[in-house]
């Protein structure tokens, strides 16, 4: 016998196929189960090779709470933001910040990229190809420091926290 991870080596990916085959189709024939459901284990079975592995939650409460750490700064960061557009003296201070990552695995990298680019007023721009600075781009920043200070304590550390223990 075959054990179920080798013939179906991502199954929520396996199940959010079939969902959204049965939905494409707007039927729940016999049929479409059956040909959602070898789509729903043939595809992650091809695309297996070109998947990384994916670091385990280490631990799921404070992902959690950087979940809700994150929406929170994404509505600050659009009230301060829209105050800055807004404001007709336009002092805005932007810059390239160069920020060292102490983050190793590729997975907490990109998610603090994405964090740093879902937040208005920031983008990640570049990660260096050793995978040791990440380029960001600030709308207003009065000091480098404290930025890359506040990234680290706000975003970064936690990541490691939950992925890297």
């Amino acid at each position: 016998m075959i054990p179920p991870l080798r013939w179906l080596p991502m199954p929520v990916l396996s199940l959010l196929l079939l969902v959204v085959w049965l939905l494409l189709q707007q039927s729940v024939a016999l049929g479409q189960w059956l040909l959602g459901g070898a789509l729903a284990v043939v595809i992650p079975l091809l695309c297996r090779p070109f998947w990384e592995r994916q670091p385990r939650i280490k631990r799921p409460l404070k992902l959690l709470h950087y979940v809700v750490r994150v929406l929170r700064d994404i509505v600050v960061a659009n009230l301060e933001v829209s105050k800055l557009i807004l404001d007709p003296r336009g002092r805005m201070r932007p810059a390239f910040v160069e920020y060292p990552l102490s983050l190793t695995e590729n997975f907490p990298i990109t998610i603090l990229a994405s964090t740093i680019t879902m937040t208005p007023g920031t983008v990640s721009a570049h990660l260096r190809l050793d995978g040791r600075t990440l380029l960001i781009h600030a709308l207003d920043v009065a000091d480098i420091d404290a930025l890359i200070a506040d990234i680290h304590q706000r975003y970064e550390r936690p990541l490691m926290e939950i992925f890297e223990s």
